[in-house]
């Protein structure tokens, strides 16, 4: 820019010098014109200086924030990425979390209490771990939405559990078909479940069923029962995706399980043979009382 603005000085001035033949010295006029050609051209030549150091500042910020080491750092939920003393990164507890506007937001944990979100609970669940009570209490997501007054689950509806389960599992896949919310793959299972029930002719007032005519239809009809189970189990295993359940992937199922929602989490409780707050696929199908041989993980894939 300072070239072009001193050769445009040079030609101008010299025609104004060339002048002289005619004049002694140039006219106002064109030192004036003169004047504003080197004012726009110096604006012109800050802007420049004015982007290129815009520019250079955002490519230092970005070299800054790339550089970053809590860039790739991951931390669990709850958890946020600080630098220690030696400016290496590290996940501590949040301190804060935003106040949902939405009371819709809040969820309820296993011990039956109402947090307003999500982070509200897994914030206090890290506060624990970093105490010594979280060595005695166990914090999880139970469900989305506040908690619900909880009735005692007694030992007659416990061992009713699976029958309920299983049926609405079944009836849930059949839904989804009727709607076409199904994969090809998911189809092909509804659609011979749906045409054998058609056949059978159950259900036709679409009630509900005690629990012994559950049971008998289970024995009679075994084959209908096992796809569903597969099915939900691969529905729900998805955070992360490693053919395991944990807590906070079962959540989404217990709200619909009404009016068995009560005995929910004890039913969950006792699916998990090893004790490791993870079910597997072999846990969930012997829960619902699948044979062993028919649980397939071709099923879930």
């Amino acid at each position: 820019m300072k070239f072009w603005a001193v050769l445009l000085l040079g030609v101008l001035v010299g025609g104004a010098l060339a002048a002289k033949d005619i004049e002694d010295e140039p006219t106002e006029e064109q030192m004036d014109e003169a004047d504003d050609v080197l004012e726009a051209l110096g604006k012109d030549e800050e802007k420049e200086v004015e982007a290129e150091e815009e520019d250079e500042e955002e490519d230092e910020e970005e070299g800054i924030l790339e550089k970053h080491p809590c860039f790739d750092k991951k931390c669990k939920r709850g958890e946020v990425c600080d630098l220690d003393e030696k400016l290496k990164p590290i996940c501590v507890c949040a301190k804060k979390c935003p106040e949902p506007e939405d009371p819709a937001l809040s969820v309820c944990s296993t011990a039956n209490k109402t947090y307003a979100s999500e982070c509200h609970l897994f914030k206090q669940k890290c506060d624990l771990k970093s105490s010594e009570d979280g060595k005695r209490v166990r914090i999880h997501l139970d469900y989305y939405g506040p908690c619900k007054l909880i009735e005692e689950c007694l030992e007659e509806e416990l061992a009713e559990f699976p029958l309920r389960m299983r049926d609405w599992l079944k009836n849930v896949l059949v839904q989804r078909m009727s709607l076409e919310l199904l994969t090809d793959k998911e189809m092909f299972h509804a659609k011979k479940i749906y045409e054998d029930e058609r056949r059978l002719k159950k259900r036709a007032d679409g009630g509900d069923w005690e629990a012994e005519i559950l049971l008998r239809d289970f024995r009679k009809n075994y084959a209908h029962y096992v796809y569903p189970i597969h099915w939900m189990f691969s529905k729900l295993d998805q955070h992360p995706k490693d053919r395991y359940l944990t807590h906070a992937e079962l959540a989404p199922l217990r709200a619909p399980l009404v009016p068995m929602e009560h005995c929910t989490t004890t039913f969950f409780k006792t699916c998990d043979d090893d004790g490791d707050k993870r079910i597997s696929l072999y846990e969930w199908g012997a829960c619902l009382e699948l044979k062993e041989e028919d649980i397939k993980q071709y099923l879930i894939d």
